[in-house]
């Protein structure tokens, strides 16, 4: 099965370089037609630069088309607008990479508030942004493939990214709902968590590592899971080489009564209550009630 993206419209957030411009240069090389995206500062979200130029030019000298914009994904009047020059210069947007991201890592306790806000506001809000900007107009078309960046921070917790981790986390709660949303119109939603050595990893990576991980190995998950035969609802780890899946499970649980239903309770029957036999994945929230509601019914 030859993946292709011929007719399709891509956008890629933060596609200046590393990860972003991996995407829209396979994408480009498979035939879809490719906004960058890309505000150009440093990686911790100050400056500006014309790196989103530069990878229009390398898509252009290899035969593809691309167009640049230098939006601010956390202003959703510049995401509109770039949505709007797609769809004005070629008819649509089929998919889109949310991948624009920065870094103030900093533990906890030395955080300035403003710090949490900003990268909050990048990653999170900035992907809810993009997205909403196209989400109208690929329910029009009945099409749409959506890809939110999330790490393994988000999913399983690192010193000194407690902004970072929170934004990440909540792109996977983001997904878990929109695909839900947006499944009747043919709109398929995932998260990948990418372990990459790019601009913003470079010095958390000893050299050797950095090379191992290239941006470029965590693309055929990521163009994967935003092709016409993608799976939805599904978070992604990918790495190396390596691709995983990760999940949010739910174990059956423990009903408890009487004197049970307690924080004494809780304490005394903490090991059936996380006892993993019998989990489950949660496809929609409701089914935590319908858990309950099980046990109360003596199932």
């Amino acid at each position: 099965m030859s993946i292709s993206f011929d007719g399709r419209v891509a956008i890629v957030t933060g596609a200046g370089g590393g990860l972003g411009r991996q995407y829209a240069l396979e994408l480009a090389r498979r035939g879809a037609k490719v906004v960058v995206n890309d505000l150009g500062g440093s990686r911790d979200g100050t400056g500006h630069s014309d790196a989103a130029l530069k990878v229009v030019e390398e898509i252009e000298a290899a035969g593809g088309e691309a167009m640049s914009n230098g939006g601010n994904v956390a202003e959703y009047e510049q995401m509109a607008d770039m949505v709007a020059q797609a769809k004005a210069r070629w008819g649509g947007v089929h998919v889109l990479i949310n991948n624009a991201g920065v870094l103030r890592d900093k533990s906890f306790t030395k955080m300035e508030p403003a710090d949490f806000e900003f990268v909050v506001r990048v990653h999170l809000i900035g992907s809810a942004f993009a997205t909403k900007a196209c989400w109208d107009l690929m329910r029009e078309q009945n099409y749409g493939r959506i890809l939110m960046t999330a790490s393994s921070t988000g999913l399983f917790g690192n010193f000194g990214q407690a902004n970072y981790g929170a934004a990440k986390m909540g792109l996977a709660g983001l997904t878990k709902t929109l695909y839900i949303e947006g499944a009747k119109n043919n709109i398929r939603v995932n998260t990948l968590a990418p372990t990459a050595g790019t601009r913003m990893t470079e010095d958390l990576f000893p050299a050797e590592a950095f090379k191992l991980f290239g941006p470029e190995k965590v693309v055929p998950a990521a163009l994967f899971l935003v092709s016409e035969d993608a799976p939805t609802n599904q978070i992604v780890a990918s790495g190396a080489g390596v691709t995983g899946a990760c999940y949010v499970t739910l174990t059956p649980g423990k009903l408890l009564s009487g004197d049970d239903l307690s924080p004494e309770g809780v304490a005394a029957n903490w090991d059936a209550i996380t006892d993993r036999t019998g989990e489950i994945v949660p496809k929609t929230g409701a089914e935590q009630g319908m858990m309950a509601a099980k046990a109360l019914q003596g199932g």
